[in-house]
């Protein structure tokens, strides 16, 4: 008769449930795989998978008794951590659909908004198309990879221990808000500058054809030339987004 001892059980799981639930928690948070079409029999099985894959490249992980205080905090720091890594990508997509935004509000299109079911809000017509042309970069380019060698790169870095908010002391995330507004910019900066330049067009128009209705010929004009520019740019995101997303993911590595 096969007997085993709580220690023994515990020096089993123990290599694969601290991985399992940082993957989860990241994939909960996600954009691509925190949508909620995606089912969550996926995603479990998706974090029970790269959690099986990568034991022969993470550390030793303390057997820690699961009725205990330090579990449950044990539980909370991967939690965090999964969270706080996909709250990172979350960010580089929340600024490139922000560059969206503004693109948007320069060309006059931000009227015709619609649901957008990654954040559960209004989206406009340009930031929505931003969102999902960046869904797509993010997988031809290899993000998934990054993002998987990430977090198992995130356990050298951040072990497993009983103290959760040493990782919010060191990585702060906090702060990481204002990379929206500074990679936003940095997209949306060629077509600002292309739409001003029309404007500043239209508004000498305006002064020396008095005539002219400007309002009627300004908004196809700023919308062609917008979507022109969106097309036009639209190649370069690739490096932007790479830097970012390689920037923010260089937090947990």
């Amino acid at each position: 008769m096969l007997t085993f001892t709580e220690a023994q059980v515990l020096a089993w799981i123990s290599p694969l449930l601290w991985p399992f639930l940082r993957i989860l928690a990241l994939f909960s948070a996600l954009p691509v795989m925190g949508q909620r079409n995606v089912p969550m029999r996926l995603r479990v099985a998706l974090a029970f998978l790269i959690a099986l894959c990568s034991q022969a490249t993470l550390p030793a992980m303390p057997v820690i008794a699961l009725d205990s205080a330090a579990a449950v905090l044990a539980v909370v720091q991967q939690v965090l951590i999964g969270v706080s890594l996909g709250f990172a990508v979350r960010i580089v997509f929340a600024a490139v659909e922000f560059a969206g935004e503004i693109v948007g509000l320069q060309m006059g299109l931000n009227f015709a908004g619609f649901f957008n079911p990654m954040t559960g809000g209004e989206a406009t017509a340009v930031s929505r198309f931003f969102g999902v042309a960046v869904s797509w970069l993010f997988i031809v380019i290899g993000g998934h990879l990054m993002l998987i060698a990430a977090v198992v790169q995130s356990f050298q870095t951040f072990p497993v221990t009983s103290e959760p908010f040493a990782f919010l002391r060191a990585v702060q995330p906090q702060v990481w808000g204002a990379e929206v507004f500074r990679l936003g910019l940095w997209i949306a900066l060629p077509l600002i500058a292309m739409l001003l330049f029309v404007n500043l067009v239209l508004g000498v128009i305006s002064r020396v054809a008095q005539q002219m209705n400007i309002f009627a010929i300004g908004f196809p004009i700023t919308v062609s030339v917008g979507l022109i520019g969106v097309l036009l740019t639209l190649p370069m995101m690739q490096v932007p987004f790479t830097m970012a997303l390689e920037q923010m993911l260089a937090h947990f590595q």
